[in-house]
């Protein structure tokens, strides 16, 4: 085979599982937004509501954060605000298909992004086709353990 056709060929095989990933990470954000939704559902009002972020063509946007749960904070509220001023947040990262577990890095991003904007909570969303979705909870310091940590009850997170 020549050069070109070899690159030709290379192309297309590039071209096929770049549109295989962003097929694979739709999926994955639909089963973590049913698997959440599922989970709330049973939750008295208020509700959490899930924003997801997508890029151009509904390809994979920039950033850390793919998915965003909130809702309106009626507890006690700051010096200076009022009930129902406050959000409570929980930032998702999703991973799909055979993607690699986040990075010390991204873990360490995720960290401040949350500590910017007050998130209670981080987690990370995993899903293989033709397997339930798990999600796992980012600690608040690394203390020489894993980042992560499998949650088994996302009531308890969505509480």
């Amino acid at each position: 085979m020549n050069s070109k056709a070899a690159k030709a060929k290379r192309r297309a095989d590039f071209k096929r599982r770049f549109k295989k990933v962003a097929y694979t990470k739709r999926w994955a954000v639909t089963v973590t937004r049913v698997r959440i939704r599922q989970a709330v559902a049973r939750r008295p009002w208020p509700h959490w509501h899930l924003l997801a972020f997508s890029g151009p063509k509904r390809s994979e946007a920039r950033g850390v954060v793919d998915l965003i749960a909130i809702r309106k904070d009626h507890g006690l509220p700051r010096r200076g605000t009022k009930r129902g001023d406050d959000f409570q947040i929980i930032l998702i990262q999703v991973k799909g298909g055979y993607a690699a577990m986040p990075t010390a890095e991204d873990a360490k991003r995720l960290r401040l992004v949350a500590r910017h904007h007050r998130a209670r909570r981080v987690l990370l969303a995993t899903w293989k086709k033709g397997k339930a979705a798990r999600f796992f909870s980012l600690r608040r310091r690394l203390n020489g353990f894993d980042d992560w940590l499998e949650v088994d009850d996302l009531e308890t997170i969505f509480g």
